[in-house]
């Protein structure tokens, strides 16, 4: 039994992947550990044939090598039966905000099954362990569990060392404060996925970084020569500029997102 507060579940989920290019790597594992709002847990592992060779030194990292996928499905065999188990469930896992869950999505925008976001949350545990005590997965789980992290990069160890870790945060922080980079104190810790998510979301627009919110709330471009500038008057004032993010090797996801910025503006005019 969990110690966590939920109104709906709450999947913790790792990947461990051919790469960290979300363009170009795939995924050759995944764990997910839901968490049920009547304490209860399940968990899934699987392995998946990224149709394409696992880099040695990735295989390196998490022990998984080509010959152990041959005759693993691939993620498009397995991406609706994925989707229906993670339906309903907010997401949670470690820097999952910025590799986990853009992996994730770019993988189900590829073989065209459904997986949408804007009603679900997202708790990254790594972001409250930075804040709090700056380490990795490993020392965060000595730390707030008192036991070592063995089997690291195998992405069920990984999923319930974090599921674990999660737990051990709230007990820890719950009621505490929290002062942000800016030096601003937000809310405290709570026992409350809603909270968590405000507390651990960043300002990004797309999950690559390419698009942020500026302090104003408005939409700006994270990169190049248009770096802080807004989105809406680089492509009204340079239309070439959305042809050539469409046309080059962005993910599917920051593709998606610039095109429905794009359509709002010109539904505006």
């Amino acid at each position: 039994m969990h110690t966590l507060r939920l109104k709906k579940p709450l999947a913790f989920f790792d990947l461990e992947t051919t790469g960290v290019n979300i363009v170009r790597d795939r995924i050759v594992e995944i764990s997910v550990v839901k968490a049920l709002p009547n304490g209860e847990t399940e968990i899934r592992t699987r392995r998946i044939n990224p149709e394409m060779p696992i880099p040695l030194e990735s295989s390196l990292i998490h022990g998984i090598y080509d010959e152990d996928i041959k005759d693993a499905p691939t993620f498009k065999g397995i991406a609706k039966n994925l989707a229906t188990f993670l339906e309903g469930c907010d997401l949670a896992g470690f820097n999952s905000n910025r590799f986990d869950i853009p992996m994730l999505v770019e993988e189900f925008l590829r073989v065209g099954v459904e997986f949408d976001l804007k009603n679900r949350k997202t708790v990254d545990a790594q972001r409250i362990y930075h804040m709090m005590e700056p380490r990795n997965l490993g020392a965060a789980y000595k730390f707030y569990c008192g036991k070592e992290l063995l089997n690291a990069h195998s992405a069920e160890a990984d999923t319930i060392a974090t599921f674990e870790v999660l737990q051990g945060q709230i007990a820890r922080y719950e009621g505490v404060k929290v002062v942000d980079s800016h030096g601003v104190e937000t809310e405290p810790i709570k026992n409350d996925v809603a909270a968590l998510h405000e507390l651990t979301a960043s300002k990004l627009i797309d999950f690559a970084g390419r698009m942020s919110y500026n302090d104003k709330g408005e939409e700006v471009f994270n990169f190049g020569k248009h770096n802080g500038k807004r989105i809406a008057e680089v492509l009204k004032n340079e239309p070439s500029f959305f042809d050539w993010m469409m046309k080059g090797e962005f993910p599917l996801d920051t593709k998606r997102k610039l095109t429905e910025i794009k359509l709002r503006a010109l539904t505006q005019r």
